[in-house]
This record gives structure tokens, sequence and C-alpha cells, in this order.
């Protein structure tokens, strides 16, 4: 079986990790060889990264300097860990993907799209997920739920990955709006699934669409 490459994107507090998780392991319980990633991240030089772009902290990276961080991090991601696992046959889940960029650097940090794309083409050429799922959720809603993560995960203020969750409502407001265009721009790759119905729920309904997927119904 050829490989096949999910991202799952959404604005903070949406659900994305317990719902890779939940999707990771009913696939692996059906036989299917799966790796999880995360964006920014997944190689020892994008996790450095991470820590520049969304810890508190990190530095204050102007837009453009923020988002050439992202793709070359998203570079060694594809190429050293992504591609030879699609090579394998593996299914790739991977928690954010291009479309983060697109939202938070563009429509949320003022990048213009056109700069984004030509990083896009050059970085990455026709490379794009198979299916993309976007967790869609009121930002106050998934503000307090992000909160509350961030409090349980770390009691070390000056380090927890807050840098976004900090921006004010305006920023948040667009980030959204940003993903479910993208989401009607691309009907044949994303997915919309209801971020504030239960994580059981929401779940069988990714299972069910990822199986089309696997079977050649997405597309």
């Amino acid at each position: 079986m050829p490989g096949f490459f999910i991202t799952f994107e959404g604005g903070e507090g949406s659900g994305k990790t317990t719902q890779i998780n939940y999707l990771a392991e009913t696939l692996t319980a059906r036989g299917y060889k799966v790796l999880t990633t995360r964006e920014p991240g997944g190689t020892p030089e994008g996790e450095t990264l991470r820590s520049l772009i969304v810890q508190r902290g990190g530095g204050e990276w102007n837009p453009l300097s923020e988002t050439l961080l992202l793709f070359a991090s998203r570079l060694m991601l594809v190429d050293r860990l992504i591609k030879p696992a699609l090579a394998e046959g593996k299914i790739v889940i991977c928690d954010r993907f291009t479309d983060s960029t697109k939202v938070y650097q563009g429509n949320g940090r003022g990048v213009p799209q056109e700069k984004i794309t030509v990083l896009e083409k050059l970085v990455l050429g026709s490379f794009e997920p198979d299916l993309t799922f976007v967790l869609d959720i009121d930002p106050e809603t998934g503000l307090r739920r992000s909160g509350k993560r961030l409090a349980l995960e770390s009691m070390d203020l000056e380090r927890t990955e807050d840098r976004f969750e900090r921006l004010d409502m305006d920023f948040h407001i667009s980030v959204r709006q940003g993903f479910l265009n993208i989401a009607r721009q691309n009907p044949e790759r994303c997915r919309v699934i209801d971020g504030s119905l239960d994580p059981r729920l929401m779940a069988e309904n990714i299972e069910k669409i990822t199986l089309e997927g696997l079977h050649g119904s997405v597309r």
C-alpha cells in the first residue's frame, strides 16, 4: 500500500493532539503502520526551531523571519521523516503543516500570501497532504481549553508554549477564518470537523473519513 499523509489543523485548543492520538491508536489497531509528528518540530533541528518560535521568550521575530524559520523546519521534516515514511507505506499524521503558516503568519501576522506561496513551491514543490482535518472551534472556547492544558503541563511559566495564545482575540478570529477559507478552497483535501463536539464523536467521524481516504474515496 502506498503511504498516506494526513495533517491536522486548527486554532488553539481545538483538540488536535487528542484526535491525533485517537486516530493513530485506531489505525495501529487495524494493522496500519503509523508515524505521528508535529510542526514545527519532528527532527532535532526542528525542535530547536520550535523552542524559538512558539515559546514565550524565544525571540521577537518579525513575521517574515518567523515564516522562513517555519519553512526551514518543514524542509527538514519532509526530507528526513515524512517522505521516507511514506515511501515505506506508512500513514504519517502531522500536527500542523503549511496551512498553519498560511493562516498564522499570513492571515494573522500579515505576511503576504504571495510570498508564502513562493516559499511553499521552493521548499515543497507540489508535495502536500492527502487529507487535512480542520478542527473548528470558537476562539474563546479554544483559548480557555488551551490555557488549562498549558497550566497542567508546566509550572515553569517562562517556558510554556503560549506565545500565540497570548495574542489578541482579533488574531485568533482571523486564524479561524483563515482555516475555514482554506477548507472551502480545497474541498478535495480538507474536511472541517466541529471541535465543540464530544471528543469520541469527533474521533469516530475522523476515523470514518480517514478509512474512506485510504480506500480512495476522499478525492
